[in-house]
């Protein structure tokens, strides 16, 4: 019996997450990548074509299920789930998700809300609607913050277009209002029947004009912005596995900001799993093998509270020195330090997700413990970067 993952890069979620999952279940594990040289020497790679479903048949000997936590992976992996009869997310909604024009579309045309948002081609003059600004621009089909920037007018949106072509001439961009609020998240556990809640976070932004993850705190929503929240994703199509969905709530009503149908990242998915004391990476094998929701002992309620802090590089150069892996308990607070750059790496500053040199988190019984730990934490630690 043997799994198979897509994968782009390695990643934690993979690495730590479900190849330790797999062997929990039983189950023999096999990655399938197209960037094999970029793995560990020991981690059960393939080479494959992964973003091409009929490759990902062809190298799929065996399988008893086959999921991706890659954004850019989900549609062709479902795709070859589909052809392989084996369980799996419906292809039109993970395409949906991915192309954030389309996903903004499908939502205006249920009536649920409409975000102005204009689409700019490869190599086309960038335009806007009237009235638009402040704006956002950012990649039609990306991920996270990559390339996302707020912009005040049309000769800013100029110069952000031109800046991101430089490095990604191809790529496909939207221009959509800028939805003020406190950026949330909404993470969900689905069977394809059913979809269960496993709460969320109040995440804390850097300074404009990108939109890096400082900081997240838990902070499950309210019973009347669930009920918002699962009205968007039933007119995408979100129902199956993971799925990690970015909102504001602005005015008494939710805005959502993207839905990326698969674990939340950077670790998070990570300290989740720790924080609800769950095996979540086999839950969501689980449901690849065909195992319905309710057979998953998932909580009811949360008895507890996590606070993360992302370390960021706050200028260029090598990393000299860094703490490593740090784990701690203090006064019934689970403290951790993970770190996300190798020491002897070189970097451009950025001002996104790409400065992250660590993170950091604390689980324990309530909000005050939990920040009071850190923070002692945190300040027992040091970061050295040398121009």
């Amino acid at each position: 019996m043997r799994l198979y993952l897509t994968a782009l890069n390695p990643t934690d979620a993979v690495l730590d997450g479900f190849l330790p999952a797999a062997a929990s279940l039983g189950l023999a594990a096999t990655v399938l990548t197209d960037r094999p040289g970029d793995w560990p020497a020991d981690a059960p790679v393939t080479g494959c074509a992964v973003r091409d479903p009929a490759a990902v048949v062809a190298a799929c000997t065996g399988a008893v299920a086959l999921l991706s936590n890659s954004d850019h992976l989900q549609e062709a992996t479902a795709i070859a789930a589909r052809q392989l009869g084996l369980p799996g997310k419906d292809p039109a909604a993970a395409r949906r998700c991915k192309d954030k024009a389309a996903a903004r579309r499908v939502i205006a045309d249920a009536g649920l809300d409409r975000v102005r948002v204009s689409t700019v081609d490869p190599g086309a003059a960038p335009e806007a609607p009237a009235g638009i600004f402040p704006a956002v621009v950012k990649p039609r089909a990306g991920v996270a913050s990559e390339d996302a920037y707020l912009v005040s007018d049309h000769a800013e949106l100029v110069a952000r277009v031109t800046e991101i072509r430089g490095r990604r001439p191809d790529v496909a961009l939207v221009v959509e209002e800028y939805l003020d609020g406190e950026l949330r998240t909404f993470e969900t556990l689905g069977d394809g029947t059913a979809l269960a809640s496993l709460g969320g976070w109040r995440t804390g932004l850097g300074p404009p004009p990108t939109f890096t993850e400082e900081n997240l705190c838990w902070s499950p929503p309210t019973g009347s912005t669930e009920a918002e929240l699962r009205a968007r994703l039933d007119a995408l199509g979100v129902g199956f596995g993971a799925c990690h969905s970015e909102y504001v709530v602005s005015a008494g009503r939710v805005r959502l900001i993207e839905v990326n149908y698969r674990l939340i990242g950077d670790r998070m998915d990570l300290i989740l799993a720790e924080l609800l004391g769950v095996p979540l990476f086999e839950y969501v094998i689980r449901l690849h093998l065909g195992e319905p929701l309710s057979a998953l002992d998932l909580p009811a309620t949360v008895d507890g509270y996590a606070h993360v802090e992302y370390v960021c590089a706050d200028r260029s150069g090598r990393l000299a020195a860094a703490p490593g892996r740090v784990d701690a308990v203090r006064g019934g607070v689970r403290l951790g330090c993970r770190p996300l750059r190798e020491v002897g790496v070189t970097a451009e500053h950025t001002g996104t997700n790409r400065d992250y040199l660590a993170v950091l988190h604390a689980i324990g019984p309530n909000e005050g413990a939990v920040r009071r730990s850190l923070a002692d934490f945190r300040g027992d630690l040091r970061w050295t970067i040398v121009e």
